[in-house]
């Protein structure tokens, strides 16, 4: 029986932020022998109904997924300088380099509710082609932010 609180304990991605998505998409690449992946934009609060901190945000950001292995993406991520994102928040305070580590699971609602009461703040959530996503502050007691990924 699975007692993980999110239902699953497979990580399926890990993110970094980055300052340039091109060098560092084609830095990885070379690193990674494979062609560099194509660079995408998140929608803007209209079409992902992004939140910040409870609140609506324009933030945005620059993306490139490389798939590393079985169920696992590299996810690259250049913030745009809206400061009202956990992105542009991180990489001002504490630079280039790791940001979360994401699940996919099901019941996006429930799990953030359960997670805050556990002392896990919700940073920053919204929707995607596809499906939502929510990250939260597990700094405290797992000395990460969480990503998780709910798919349609």
């Amino acid at each position: 029986m699975d007692k993980s609180v999110l239902g699953t304990q497979t990580v399926t991605q890990v993110g970094l932020l980055v300052h340039d998505i091109v060098k560092s998409r084609d830095d990885w690449a070379e690193f990674l022998g494979v062609e560099p992946p194509p660079i995408s934009q998140t929608g803007t609060h209209a079409e992902w109904e992004t939140e910040y901190m409870g609140k609506p945000s324009e933030a945005r950001a620059k993306l490139a997924f490389f798939n590393i292995g079985p169920g696992l993406q590299l996810e690259l991520i250049e913030p745009d300088k809206d400061p009202s994102s956990t992105w542009r928040a991180d990489l001002d305070k504490n630079g280039e380099g790791f940001h979360h580590l994401a699940f996919d699971i099901k019941g996006m609602k429930k799990i953030c509710t359960k997670l805050g009461e556990n002392g896990m703040q919700l940073l920053q959530n919204g929707e995607y082609p596809g499906g939502r996503y929510a990250y939260l502050d597990a700094n405290e007691k797992l000395k990460i932010v969480l990503e998780l990924l709910e798919n349609d």
